[in-house]
């Protein structure tokens, strides 16, 4: 008997053509999968997975070695709420552009990452609105606390808002209000022997230029100045104190007008961490030469400073620390570790010299 050969079945095309069967999505893995496989209650495996330090080593090793079998992923947001954290911290600054700055909020991330907390960055450009509602923004992602540099002193309406946010919050280089834990620059030491070291070497009309007389790094640096000249008997020249803005524009508006004019300065002191590119852009556009025609003091370590020719003298404070501080004060507040009274920290600041400064010159009056 011949055998039947089978014929190959011919599939049709279109609509009734014959579809492979749709692939599934893997199921993910859950808290019972992993209680299941290390042989434990799911309490256990929430215990072990919120790092809670009542479940025993041998325990312990089971349930990881289980979820590291599953792959298995816990839920941020079921975390979060068990927690009723969410292991996040807000930070605004004005900018991030300024190495300083960087530097403060790099320091501050390092801080935060060792206690498992992540850093959320928010910029300002500066501006009270965009403050506020970057800070609303803030609370309603349910962060666990705040760092804040605001960039104007804060009014009455504003604090208001910023009591009733109800989040831990630490402020930079601000002294009001005076119910928020802070971290401070003593600016004031710092500018007080960059003047005195410019009085010692002639100067007599050293112009400050600075940001906002009711903002904290201003009034510090204004309290600086005057006492270096009441210590040395020279009297002060109101003209030469120049307060209103920290940004570029303002430093070269200020330095061109003032360098350009009749009572002409023969130091500058760029008093705001944005100031001292507009200054020196005034210098380089009347052709004035540092420290030949103008001494120059700038605020704060940054690329510009070291690489100018000749490199800039600066108010120096270490930005790292600051930012280091001021999550560390954060922590403790988030934590309820720290005294239940506002904390108040002020951070030294002091002076480097370079060849940005030199003699009065002699043509000046």
């Amino acid at each position: 008997m011949k055998s039947k050969t089978k014929r190959p079945v011919l599939r049709k095309s279109g609509e009734d053509a014959v579809q492979p069967p749709a692939l599934q999505p893997a199921r993910k893995p859950t808290i019972k999968d992993v209680a299941r496989v290390a042989g434990v209650s799911v309490g256990t495996v929430s215990r072990v997975v919120n790092g809670s330090l009542t479940v025993g080593n041998a325990v312990h090793g089971k349930v990881m070695e289980a979820i590291e079998e599953l792959k298995f992923v816990p839920s941020a947001a079921a975390q979060s709420m068990r927690r009723k954290s969410s292991l996040i911290v807000g930070c605004i600054v004005r900018e991030i552009s300024i190495a300083p700055l960087a530097e403060f909020v790099r320091a501050s991330q390092t801080a935060l990452d060792a206690a498992g907390y992540s850093l959320l960055l928010s910029i300002s450009d500066g501006e009270e609105e965009r403050e506020r509602a970057l800070l609303k923004r803030l609370q309603n992602r349910q962060v666990d606390g705040i760092i804040l540099s605001p960039y104007t002193r804060l009014s009455q309406d504003y604090e208001a808002m910023l009591r009733g946010l109800g989040i831990p919050i630490v402020l930079v280089d601000r002294d009001k209000p005076d119910w928020a834990d802070a971290v401070m620059v003593d600016h004031a030491h710092g500018v007080e022997i960059a003047v005195e070291h410019l009085l010692n070497l002639g100067h007599r009309k050293i112009a400050l230029l600075t940001g906002p007389e009711d903002t904290f790094p201003a009034a510090q640096r204004l309290k600086g100045y005057m006492a270096a000249y009441k210590r040395n008997k020279v009297a002060v020249d109101p003209a030469m104190m120049r307060t209103g803005s920290y940004l570029a524009t303002a430093g070269f508006q200020l330095a061109s007008t003032m360098l350009s004019g009749k009572n002409r300065p023969t130091a500058i002191i760029a008093g705001g961490l944005s100031m001292l590119p507009g200054v020196l852009r005034a210098v380089q556009t009347l052709k004035l030469s540092v420290p030949e025609d103008v001494s120059i003091v700038g605020t704060g370590p940054s690329e510009l400073s070291e690489l100018h020719v000749p490199p800039i003298s600066v108010q120096y404070w270490d930005h790292g620390e600051t930012g280091r501080v001021a999550a560390m004060m954060l922590l403790d507040r988030m934590l309820k570790k720290g005294d239940p009274e506002p904390q108040r920290v002020l951070l030294p600041s002091t002076f480097i010299s370079t060849r940005s400064i030199g003699p009065k010159p002699r043509r000046s009056s």
